[in-house]
C-alpha cells in the first residue's frame, strides 16, 4: 500500500512540478491577444478550450488551470480565458452534482428538500462573488506566482519522499 501511494504521489509531484513550468512559461511570452470580450469568443477558441479540459484527466491536472492556459493559448485574454472557463465549469459541475444526487436518491428523503435548496443557493451565490473578484484579481495580475507555488510544492513533496 505504501508503494503505491508513494507513486502516485510522487506523481503527482512531477505533474505539479511540470504545471507550474508551463504556468511560468506561458506568462513570460508575450502573447497578441485576439479576444478581449467574452462575446468574441469563437467555436474555434471553445474547441481549444474544451481540448485542454481534456488535460484535468490527468491526476494533480487541475481542470481551471488547463482551461485558462488552453484559452491563452488560443488567444484570448487572461480575463476572458477564466471567465470562459467559470462559465464552461457551470454545465460540468450541474451534472456532477445531479449524479451525486441520483447515485445517494435512497438516502434522502422529503425533509432534505429544503437543506439542499438552501445550500444550493448560498453556494451559488458565493460562487459568484468569488469568481468576480478572481476575475477583477486577475486583469490586474498574472499566474506567475502561482506557477512557482506549484514547482515548490512539487519539489517539497519530491524531497520528503525520498
Amino acid at each position: 500500500m505504501s508503494q503505491i501511494f508513494h507513486h502516485s504521489t510522487n506523481t503527482l509531484s512531477r505533474v505539479s512540478i511540470f504545471g507550474g513550468v508551463f504556468i511560468v512559461a506561458v506568462e513570460r511570452r508575450r502573447w497578441r491577444f485576439d479576444v478581449h470580450a467574452i462575446e468574441g469568443t469563437t467555436w474555434p477558441h471553445a474547441l481549444s478550450v474544451g481540448a485542454a479540459q481534456l488535460l484535468s484527466l490527468i491526476p494533480g491536472m487541475s481542470r481551471a488551470a488547463a482551461t485558462i492556459f488552453g484559452g491563452m493559448l488560443a488567444c484570448m485574454d487572461r480575463p476572458v480565458a477564466t471567465q470562459f472557463s467559470f462559465y464552461l465549469s457551470i454545465p460540468t459541475l450541474f451534472a456532477a452534482s445531479l449524479f451525486s444526487l441520483f447515485k445517494a436518491r435512497h438516502l434522502l428523503s422529503a425533509g432534505d428538500a429544503l437543506p439542499l435548496a438552501v445550500g444550493f443557493v448560498v453556494s451559488f451565490l458565493s460562487a459568484l462573488l468569488v469568481v468576480r473578484v478572481f476575475i477583477t484579481f486577475v486583469q490586474r495580475h498574472n499566474f506567475t506566482g502561482f506557477g512557482y507555488y506549484r514547482i515548490a510544492i512539487g519539489l517539497l513533496i519530491l524531497m520528503l519522499l525520498r
